[in-house]
C-alpha cells in the first residue's frame, strides 16, 4: 500500500564537505535507523569504503565519522513522495529536497546521484534550481543486479577520484 512520506533524515554535511552524494529516497530500513543506506543488502557502505581504501563503517556513528573524514555530504533528491515500502519504481507525487543549505554552508562543488531514479528526479526538480549537473553512478541497491560489487567499486572510484 502506498503511503505519503516526508523524508525524516536530515542532510549530512559540514563546512568541509567537498562533494555530495544523493540517493532517491530512504528505504524502510534507513527510515527506521534514521540514517542513509541502512539495509544490510545495500552495497553503498562497502563501495564507498573501497573508493577511499578505508574500512567499512557499521554503526551510524562510524558512518558519520567516515563521511566527515572523507568530506562527503549525503542526502536524497526527494523530500516527500508517495511510496510503497522501499520501492523506487512505486514513487509518485514527488517534492524535492532543497539543497541550498548544503551548497551554501559547505565546499560542495560536485554532485553524484546513486542510481537512475535519483538521476531522473534530480534532472527534473533540482538541476534547474542549482544549475549543477550531477554525475549518475550505478545504484548500490541490491535491486541493481546488473552490476557486481567489483564493477560498482570500479565505476564509483573512477568517477569520484577522477
Amino acid at each position: 500500500m502506498k503511503q505519503h512520506i516526508v523524508h525524516p533524515i536530515p542532510p549530512f554535511f559540514d563546512a568541509e564537505s567537498e562533494f555530495l552524494i544523493l540517493g532517491s529516497f530512504p528505504s524502510v530500513k534507513s527510515r527506521e535507523q534514521m540514517f542513509f543506506y541502512g539495509h544490510p543488502q545495500n552495497r553503498y557502505w562497502k563501495v564507498i569504503a573501497a573508493v577511499f581504501d578505508d574500512s567499512v563503517p557499521v554503526t551510524v556513528p562510524e558512518k558519520k565519522a567516515f563521511l566527515a573524514k572523507h568530506h562527503i555530504a549525503m542526502w536524497d533528491v526527494i523530500g516527500s513522495c508517495d511510496i510503497e515500502g522501499s520501492s523506487d519504481s512505486s514513487i509518485k507525487n514527488v517534492s524535492a529536497n532543497d539543497l541550498s543549505q548544503i551548497l551554501y554552508n559547505s565546499k560542495v562543488e560536485r554532485i553524484f546521484v546513486n542510481g537512475k531514479t535519483a538521476e531522473k528526479n534530480y534532472k527534473k526538480y533540482t538541476e534547474p534550481v542549482t544549475g549543477i549537473k550531477a554525475v549518475c553512478l550505478p545504484s548500490t541497491s541490491p535491486a541493481n543486479a546488473m552490476c557486481s560489487l567489483e564493477q560498482l567499486i570500479s565505476i564509483w572510484k573512477e568517477n569520484i577520484n577522477g
